[in-house]
């Protein structure tokens, strides 16, 4: 079973790398590594960073999972009741089609 990912996705991605790239180049390069401030301030910033990628990691891992089983449970339910599920995708295809008729 293929699946898609959405160019909305693709783009969180893609800025949430550029982000962290970006962070971690001013930090290697900036400030005075003599001065107290900067070094606790350079340490602040590391560890934030490196808590914003583990909690990104982890969120997008369980809404993979989570979309993986969704989609498992969509595909035993359509072969355990395949009637149902044509009348559930024919009434989907009614709705999204009024709908773009509306426009």
């Amino acid at each position: 079973m293929a699946t898609t990912i959405a160019p909305e996705d693709t783009r969180l991605d893609d800025d949430l790398a550029l982000l962290t790239e970006t962070l971690e180049e001013v930090l290697k390069s900036s400030g005075d590594p003599a001065d107290q401030k900067y070094v606790e301030l350079k340490a602040k910033a590391e560890k934030s960073l490196n808590d914003v990628k583990s909690r990104v990691s982890q969120a997008t891992d369980t809404y993979y999972v989570r979309a993986k089983q969704a989609v498992y449970r969509a595909d035993e339910y359509v072969h355990e009741k395949p009637w149902q599920g044509i009348g559930v995708g024919a009434t989907l295809g009614l709705v999204v089609g009024l709908l773009l008729a509306r426009r």
